[in-house]
């Protein structure tokens, strides 16, 4: 069983609740089969598109790093960054948290896409002086966009991720979840 879910922003990639932290929202929340567990992460302050399985096997082949396994984000930054960053960005061999990455693709887009509220928002003067990008990984390292994107100077301000190989979120909502047929689960492979 594979189930796509639209994380929303603030709620953390796991079931169970921390003690310490007991108004933090979870998965256990949103509805979800609690015998299913998350296929990688998203950071309580990313949004977008998580799979959770109780398939072992699909979760190796999506998560082991000799994969390569793409996956596709819009990543609000703080500024204007020139081609240079980009390419700095795309390159690969920036030195962050967890290693060194590895080449990308990164695209900076001409406008804001067309993304559901967050709530909070952006604050209101990073949003004016902000940029989008859209960068495609093979790789997932801990925090590692915004670790990326800090290291050439421009902070994420918000991250979505909207693909997992040719998976897209698109249709789903914040906090709606899908059981993805046959068909869905190949374009995770594709």
């Amino acid at each position: 069983m594979i189930v796509a879910f639209h994380k929303p922003y603030g709620v953390l990639s796991q079931f169970n609740k921390n003690p310490d932290y007991p108004d933090q929202r979870v998965l256990g929340e949103c509805g979800l089969p609690e015998h299913l567990h998350p296929v990688g992460r998203l950071d309580l302050d990313s949004e977008g598109l998580l799979l959770l399985t109780d398939d072992k096997e699909l979760e190796t082949k999506l998560l082991d790093p000799k994969h390569g396994h793409r996956r596709c984000y819009l990543v609000q930054v703080d500024g204007q960054p020139d081609d240079l960053v980009i390419r700095e960005l795309e390159a690969g061999g920036l030195q962050i948290k967890g290693g060194v990455t590895k080449p990308c693709k990164v695209k900076l887009l001409g406008e804001a896409p067309s993304l559901p509220e967050r709530d909070p928002a952006v604050d209101v003067h990073a949003e004016a002086r902000s940029s989008w990008l859209k960068m495609e990984l093979t790789e997932g390292k801990n925090r590692q966009v915004r670790r990326m994107t800090a290291k050439v100077g421009f902070p994420t301000l918000r991250l979505m991720r909207i693909s997992i190989g040719d998976l897209q979120l698109h249709e789903l909502k914040p906090g709606e979840s899908k059981l993805l047929i046959p068909e869905e689960t190949a374009l995770l492979f594709q």
